[in-house]
């Protein structure tokens, strides 16, 4: 297990985190990778981690609405969001929008995003910020990728009760 949490990267062995955020910069799920890892490949993993409990019921695993920056646009994800009923706030990256052109009419149709909703992206970079104030995290000064990852997760439950505690509007 250790192999495929650690990875070459232009710093030497690392891994990598890759999350999901809801609205309020609270972590939803995670997954650690190795280093090298690209972010794509990662989308639909994470998001099948999500379950959020509210106060009766399963939990919810399907949200209205995935923001993502345009690592995340590709056509296994759209895909897949499609096949689940969500809406996906992705913007096409430039040499995916110039192939579907080359195509003519075959080519489908141009794809739009929210981009009121896409301005809410930035939840997960503020929430990689909530996780890095914790030195340890930041450095990746954890020998194993197990005990990172159990540092994380330990962060990630501190956030959450942090704000489940928060007083006021």
């Amino acid at each position: 297990m250790k192999a495929a949490l650690l990875g070459r990267s232009r710093g030497g062995q690392t891994s990598k985190i890759h999350l999901a955020a809801d609205r309020r910069c609270r972590p939803l799920a995670l997954i650690l990778t190795a280093g090298q890892a690209a972010d794509s490949p990662q989308f639909i993993p994470v998001l099948k981690k999500v379950r959020v409990r509210g106060p009766v019921g399963r939990p919810r695993t399907r949200p209205g609405a995935v923001a993502g920056d345009k690592a995340y646009s590709s056509r296994g994800n759209r895909a897949y969001l499609r096949k689940r009923r969500i809406k996906a706030v992705i913007p096409e990256k430039r040499d995916q929008a110039s192939n579907r052109k080359n195509k003519g009419r075959r080519g489908g149709r141009p794809v739009t995003h929210d981009a009121d909703f896409y301005k809410e992206r930035n939840t997960v970079e503020r929430l990689i910020n909530k996780l890095k104030a914790w030195r340890g995290i930041a450095t990746r000064s954890d020998k194993t990728p197990e005990s990172y990852l159990a540092g994380l997760h330990l962060r990630a439950s501190m956030i959450w009760i942090k704000d489940l505690t928060r007083t006021g509007p």
